[in-house]
């Protein structure tokens, strides 16, 4: 209930009540209104226009903000330094790594793809600098996953390199006998006149001269496949060095290995003999790849030097008598 106000009238010398007109009260709260409406608009175009009239929380926000957008600034420098080095690093994967154990290179299409199907960034988008985070997540994903391509060809090299090693270690590199001076090769690979049969036929080794009992070596890393007296060969080992490579070494004189038993390159296994078909003492020396016949004189290049190579190539060629 509203309080009733009463004014002091001096020409009756007594007070009257105070009576209101109804217009004159809906004026008055019209521009109480009205007054109020126009000095919060004033307020607000005069905050608006005032450019560094800020509340402490805002220029709290505005802070963390910069701080924000210079950590994204530090992080993109860092990145771009980290994408120079593994881009370096894909090179020479591809070049060189991948290139000399004859693995394919990776395509750079294949390094460097994004990511496909859904908006992997939908829940960072509507914010202020969402173009800045989004392109920062979309290349951290992009070296992550160049990362895991390169750690995985990184593994493969290691296994190629292991395999290249023992391929390395196991094939024919060295005479079977020493022969310091190339005087011991007495005949190569082809068609020779067989010293017992009396007709020209394929020799498919190379015969070594030496004196009974002189030793004979592993020309590679190998396992003892056989060791026994065969026909035709006499005494005969032969060495599976794997990779698809053996070995024989024929008219031995004795054996210094057993079957299943390792070998390396350059390690006595047995004594030169003239057992089988043979007319003097000499070792028989031949070189199977997957299961063909090829020429030994291919194959010593880990004990003679260039010019030596081509003084065997010569004497191996001439057409003489085989010694079996």
């Amino acid at each position: 209930m509203s309080k009733v106000k009463y004014y002091y009238d001096r020409e009756t010398n007594s007070y009257k009540k105070i009576e209101y007109r109804k217009g004159r009260k809906l004026r008055f709260v019209f521009f109480m209104v009205g007054g109020s409406l126009l000095s919060g608009f004033l307020l607000l175009l005069l905050y608006l226009n005032i450019p560094k009239l800020e509340t402490p929380k805002e220029k709290a926000l505005q802070r963390e903000l910069a701080y924000m957008q210079l950590q994204y600034r530090s992080l993109n420098k860092k990145m771009a330094h980290v994408e120079e080095v593994l881009a370096e690093v894909e090179t020479r994967d591809n070049n060189i790594y991948r290139a000399f154990f004859e693995a394919s290179p990776i395509p750079a299409a294949h390094r460097k793809a994004g990511f496909g199907g859904i908006n992997r960034y939908k829940k960072l988008e509507g914010y202020a600098n969402e173009q800045l985070v989004i392109e920062a997540s979309k290349r951290i994903d992009i070296l992550q996953k160049q990362l895991v391509i390169q750690s995985k060809s990184l593994d493969e090299i290691t296994s190629l390199a292991t395999k290249k090693e023992k391929l390395l270690n196991a094939i024919p590199a060295i005479q079977p006998v020493k022969n310091e001076d190339l005087t011991r090769m007495a005949s190569g690979y082809g068609m020779r006149m067989h010293p017992i049969l009396k007709f020209r036929r394929m020799h498919n080794g190379m015969d070594f001269t030496a004196p009974r009992g002189t030793n004979v070596f592993a020309t590679g890393d190998a396992v003892v496949k056989k060791a026994q007296r065969s026909t035709g060969y006499g005494n005969l080992i032969i060495l599976d060095h794997g990779f698809g490579y053996e070995t024989y070494y024929a008219h031995l004189n004795k054996f210094k290995v057993r079957k299943g038993q390792r070998v390396k390159r350059g390690e006595i296994i047995g004594e030169v003999g003239s057992t089988g078909l043979s007319t003097a003492s000499h070792l028989h020396y031949e070189v199977h790849k997957n299961g063909v016949v090829v020429n030994p004189i291919n194959f010593y290049h880990g004990d003679l030097t260039a010019e030596e190579y081509d003084i065997m190539l010569n004497q191996s060629s001439i057409e003489n008598q085989s010694l079996d």
